[in-house]
């Protein structure tokens, strides 16, 4: 059972993935805004036995997704992650000993269904298809055989990029990567139950059909795992934070000449036990 945030009518709620919909538990449970506070109140038991027989109070087409957790309070993404995406640089270096990270932030995402928009300052809007996991327990410097305990649930992500603006400066890609409404999130929550949700599972990209990217989680070269570790000795990790854990070879930019989304076009990010997010493509 899979949990959801959407609009109806102007407003916000949160609840549970259906067949024909979903159903709004939000109202029931006023003591929690988002999901957020759900996972930091360690309620998501509760969430799914109120939802157990029940069937969707918003019919297909009458809601909107929106990004699973509205209110993070970090979003890092781990950079060149699997050994592909390492090779494309064509710099000659091995894979570096330490993980690339960089920040994002939610206004950057849409949900499920929604348009990438492209800016009018560049052309170069990319995909990169992603697992996402949401922390569940807060922790600082967690031991990795621990990690994964820590995680409360999955998503999916299409970490959109505007590519020329990742080459803008010398160290950084924060500002190529945190345009609004650039990149997608969801399009719901996966609870976690068992490390063999993430340790080994197909990530696939299709951009209007066509396979772009596909590879497997145990091919990372940071782990889940390791992610969770290294992350937590520098900073604190709590519940709805977010970690964005890689992408593998095939984005528009590594093609010869490059591919860029245009309006129109459909990215469909699938990955095994975790569902697929689906986004269209619009100029602001």
């Amino acid at each position: 059972m899979n949990l959801v945030s959407f609009t109806a009518q102007g407003t916000a709620f949160w609840g549970v993935a259906r067949e024909d919909g979903v159903l709004a538990l939000s109202p029931e449970f006023p003591q929690y805004r988002t999901l957020r506070d759900v996972i930091a109140a360690q309620a998501l038991p509760d969430i799914l036995t109120a939802a157990q027989g029940r069937t969707a109070s918003h019919k297909a087409g009458l809601f909107r997704y929106t990004v699973p957790i509205p209110d993070p309070g970090k979003i890092l993404c781990v950079g060149v992650n699997f050994p592909d995406r390492n090779a494309e640089y064509k710099d000659g270096k091995e894979a570096p000993p330490h993980m690339s990270l960089f920040p994002r932030f939610v206004q950057s995402f849409v949900g499920q269904g929604e348009n990438l928009i492209r800016p009018p300052e560049s052309a170069q809007l990319d995909y990169e298809g992603e697992i996402a996991i949401v922390i569940g327990k807060e922790g600082r410097r967690i031991a990795r055989d621990q990690a994964l305990s820590h995680i409360a649930a999955l998503t999916l992500c299409n970490e959109g990029t505007i590519r020329d603006w990742v080459r803008h400066a010398k160290f950084n890609v924060t500002q190529g990567k945190n345009w609004d409404r650039s990149g997608a999130m969801g399009p719901w929550l996966v609870p976690f139950t068992d490390p063999a949700q993430i340790l080994d599972i197909a990530l696939e990209t299709r951009v209007n059909g066509e396979l772009r990217q596909s590879d497997r989680t145990g091919r990372m070269l940071f782990p889940v795992a390791e992610q969770i570790a290294y992350i937590s000795t520098f900073t604190t990790l709590r519940p709805g934070d977010i970690i964005v854990t890689g992408t593998p070879t095939g984005a528009g930019a590594r093609h010869d000449p490059p591919i860029w989304l245009t309006p129109g076009d459909r990215i469909d990010i699938t990955a095994e036990g975790i569902g697929t997010l689906s986004n269209g493509v619009a100029d602001e």
